[in-house]
């Protein structure tokens, strides 16, 4: 190989190393969707204490996942709560109603295979919504912020509901 042919090829050993790296950059940064989140969709159980917790979540269609909480305890309804998760221009956000109350927005802040974190600052409690889909198909919820300037949460275990 002659000097000339060799700096030819280096060249375009070069070019399609850096095109390829920016390529893999890009994919890396992409902006998140909730398609990604395709891992919550089902029915869920599970105890706190002497409560029953049951959270629900369709399949991904549209841009969205809808969900529904419900908390029983001495086989009354004690808590419920309408949630949803919705691409919109500005990134993927959860919207909880607790009680039916107004929205609440969280935005997702960090996208994991299967974890997921969404925050907001501005929220008296909690300020972090997270879900993880542990490895032996188990989904742990956290919901965590500062109270009286430390830091506390509440962590809820759920497995698959059993069918009916």
């Amino acid at each position: 190989m002659t000097c000339q042919s060799f700096s030819r090829f280096a060249l375009v050993a070069l070019l399609i190393g850096g095109t390829l790296l920016v390529s893999a950059r890009a994919e890396d940064t992409a902006a998140p969707t909730v398609e990604q989140l395709a891992w919550m969709s089902g029915a869920w159980e599970g105890m706190a204490g002497k409560a029953s917790l049951e959270e629900h979540w369709t399949p991904v269609a549209g841009g969205t996942l809808f969900g529904v909480s419900r908390t029983i305890v001495g086989g009354k309804t004690v808590a419920f709560e309408f949630l949803r998760i919705e691409e919109r221009g500005d990134g993927v956000f959860y919207v909880a109603q607790p009680g039916g109350r107004p929205p609440t927005d969280f935005k997702l802040i960090k996208l994991e295979a299967q974890s997921v974190v969404f925050e907001n600052l501005a929220h008296d409690f909690p300020q972090r919504i997270i879900y993880k889909k542990k490895a032996d198909g188990t989904l742990h919820a956290r919901v965590e912020g500062e109270r009286n300037g430390q830091l506390s949460g509440l962590d809820f275990h759920f497995r698959p509901a059993k069918k009916e």
